[in-house]
């Protein structure tokens, strides 16, 4: 029978107005990938983060191989040999991808960096991983997906013997899930273990031995992959039932008005690409890493220089040369990568939700607190965004709700077509369903929707249109009455050299 490797008892994890964790328990047995699900805030990142130091548990017990232990620190938890590799990336961006697998551990000869056997051994790694990375390549000019297995390699390298991996396939591709796939099956192989946190249901039946539901901070359940299905499991999550039918007709009308047009939008990264969208509408964008999705929406935003191509509001040409321009236009831009710049996660939920309309709550230099707090409370009502108070920093909530707060900033600036980039990247299946239920009411509502997803089952639940792109070029446009899983991948691998 296989070694207990860890287990946890009755932990219990306070914050400041928030129960963070009650009473909770897992266990972890060598060679085994036990996954860890929850609805965001439900507390699986609070709980590995008391098993790797990062906070200290208010009550409960842990036993690793066999000991109590206690963890103080990171370092602490590394000494132990257990590695974690966290959702948010944790790398130094001017730094080679050698000095950030060995930092704090480095290489010398006499006194001086052996910068050579760094990168020999950080080749290693690589290879490994099947990853055609330098070592000597600074980590700012890889793309997220490739930072991402650098972190995977840098917890490699301390020779742990359990890994916890926090949403680790979040930014990768298909490809390169498979290759991490196959590295998790190494590491069982040789005895590791691995807790495997995310939101991504479909891969727990590709890799994991066991499944344990997490919900507001309790434990609920654990049972064999292999005797539950995905649907129990997202009952066990949500404490309701949660469905996914596709959208099988358009809702919007074919006489509906065209309020924005774009017409041989050129930049780096985007060929020619041009598009309609009409009110009411929500436009999906599909196609594989690297399609030049983004690359448009940020060209069309401002935030990247077009080379050329023409826009049209409402059938008047407009000229969009920074985001400013493009919020004066009505246009405001929901980024996949919310933290780094659709939120300022050292600030409160009040500061976050009024940014965008900031000039509606000052009076000279002086900001109208008591009018800041009323709306934001407002938006929390109406978005149903969980937080102790107006005042909590942005940072303490959970995916779910960040997104929630950045569509809050949007909506108070009214406006009227909004650009959703990867919407739900890294958001349980509950939140899921309430981001899209908000994005359909919006669209009811009048406002336009420019849809980016990687998740086709999610394109075929919401969008009414789906351009698919290929190589920063358009290589199709369908109605999502003719739209399959099949059709979108044909066109998304298809390049028009």
């Amino acid at each position: 029978m296989a070694e207990l490797l860890l287990k946890m008892e009755g932990i219990e994890k306070h914050f400041p107005g928030v129960h963070a964790l009650n009473n909770c328990r897992f266990e972890l047995y060598s060679g085994e990938v036990h996954a860890l699900v929850g609805e965001n805030g439900a507390g699986k990142s609070t709980l590995m983060k008391v098993l790797n130091g990062i906070y200290k548990r208010d009550a409960g017990t842990i036993v690793y191989r066999g000991q109590p232990v206690e963890l103080s620190s990171p370092l602490d938890a590394k000494h132990h040999g257990i590695g974690m590799i966290h959702q948010e990336l944790n790398l130094m961006p001017d730094l080679t991808v050698a000095e950030n697998i060995f930092i704090g551990k480095e290489f010398t000869r006499s006194i001086f960096l052996d910068r050579g056997q760094a990168n020999r051994e950080t080749k290693k790694l690589l290879n490994s991983l099947n990853l055609d990375i330098s070592p000597t390549t600074q980590v700012k000019k890889l793309s997220v997906a490739k930072q991402q297995m650098v972190e995977i390699a840098k917890a490699l390298s301390d020779n742990s013997e359990l890994f916890v991996m926090d949403e680790p396939t979040a930014a990768l591709t298909e490809a390169e899930i498979s290759e991490l796939f196959r590295f998790i099956r190494e590491l069982k192989a040789a005895g590791k273990g691995v807790i495997y946190i995310s939101h991504r249901l479909e891969e727990l039946w590709q890799i994991s031995d066991r499944i344990t539901v997490m919900r507001d901070g309790q434990y609920i359940a654990t049972s064999d992959t292999d005797k539950i299905t995905r649907q129990e499991v997202v009952t066990l999550m949500v404490n309701r039932v949660i469905t996914e039918e596709r959208k099988h007709k358009s809702l919007v009308d074919s006489g509906a008005p065209v309020v924005l047009e774009a017409k041989g939008l050129t930049a780096p990264g985007v060929k020619d690409v041009s598009f309609t969208l009409r009110r009411g509408e929500v436009l999906g964008f599909a196609g594989l890493m690297g399609a030049g999705r983004t690359e448009t929406m940020r060209a069309l935003f401002g935030a990247d220089v077009a080379v050329r191509g023409e826009l049209f509001l409402h059938g008047k040409k407009i000229t969009i040369k920074n985001p400013g321009d493009a919020v004066s236009h009505g246009i405001g831009y929901l980024s996949e990568d919310r933290k780094a710049f659709g939120l300022a996660i050292g600030l409160s939920v009040r500061d976050n939700v009024v940014m965008a309309a900031i000039e509606e709550f000052t009076r000279g230099v002086f900001m109208d607190d008591a009018k800041a707090d009323r709306t934001a409370r407002e938006y929390i009502d109406l978005l149903s965004i969980k937080t102790p108070s107006t005042s909590q920093l942005v940072r303490n909530l959970s995916g779910g709700n960040q997104q929630k707060i950045v569509l809050a900033k949007w909506l108070i600036r009214n406006c009227d077509i909004l650009i959703f980039d990867e919407p739900t990247r890294g958001i349980d299946v509950g939140a899921k369903s309430e981001i899209y239920q908000l994005m359909r009411q919006l669209a009811d509502s009048g406002k336009s929707i420019v849809m980016i997803s990687s998740e086709m089952p999610e394109l075929l639940r919401m969008a009414d249109r789906i351009v698919v792109m290929c190589e920063g070029v358009v290589t199709g446009e369908l109605d999502i009455a003719d739209a399959t899983q099949e059709k979108i991948m044909t066109l998304a691998t298809w390049t028009m050299k």
